[in-house]
């Protein structure tokens, strides 16, 4: 492998799910290309069904998604996984091994005394696309899927993209968020660690606005309103000091 594909075993539900949701999301990315959208679904090339033969004579099925790698060619220091809660999003480091993957409350914290900042042309961007894509999953029935961020310093970029789009707000899940907002078996009227996709994607949106600060530049007057094509987004580290 080269590092180009991310693979994901799916278990027998979230095939049934990408089944319901596969025609909805082809069409979506379509539309994007037609009409010449960025978009920051990470792509989905398809799902494969691999079959292993043991030595008696049996078999084992897997399906498997094969998704594009955000970070393929970049030189990427630090990885956030956003979701746009602060319960519970706190990685850390120095207990982690391997592969370290930040969280909402560890870009806070780093927030406080070195903010992203990101230019004004591509802040509106990035909030249109976030928007458009939110607004798609939600009407799939879709919650819980992620922002992935990286920091590639050496370019000055942010490379980002949403991943974990396939997760559906299902009975179990309605039941669980009833419950936890009624107080029903001690919920006590908390705000429920599931919530409904519209509530998702509102606090998703509204997160990531602040995640990332704007500053204008000497260009701002003239790019202001133009939406390129792109998904990976300018660090500018000098303002940001």
């Amino acid at each position: 492998m080269d590092d180009r594909f991310v693979l994901k075993e799916m278990s027998r539900t979230d095939l049934s799910i990408f089944e319901h949701f596969a025609t909805n999301y082809f069409d979506y990315i379509q539309q994007c290309l037609q009409k010449k959208q960025p978009t920051l679904l990470a792509k989905i090339y398809g799902v494969f069904k691999l079959t292993v033969r043991k030595k008696d004579n049996t078999t084992n099925e897997t399906s498997v998604l094969v998704m594009e790698n955000l970070f393929c060619d970049r030189n990427i220091t630090e990885k956030f996984d956003l979701k746009g809660s602060l319960r519970n999003r706190m990685v850390n480091p120095n207990r982690q091994s391997g592969e370290i993957v930040l969280m909402d409350e560890n870009l806070m914290q780093m927030s406080w005394t070195n903010p992203i900042y990101i230019l004004t042309h591509s802040s509106i961007v990035l909030k249109e696309v976030i928007d458009r894509d939110a607004s798609f999953l939600e009407r799939q029935g879709v919650m819980d899927y992620s922002l992935l961020v990286g920091f590639d310093r050496s370019e000055q970029l942010l490379v980002v993209g949403i991943i974990d789009y396939i997760r559906t707000f299902t009975l179990d899940k309605r039941v669980e968020s009833i419950i936890k907002q009624s107080g029903i078996m001690g919920g006590h009227g908390k705000l429920p660690t599931v919530i409904s996709p519209k509530m998702y994607k509102t606090r998703f949106s509204e997160a990531m606005d602040r995640y990332f600060l704007a500053v204008p530049d000497h260009w701002e007057g003239l790019s202001k309103y133009c939406c390129p094509n792109y998904m990976s987004f300018e660090e500018d580290k000098d303002k940001s000091k």
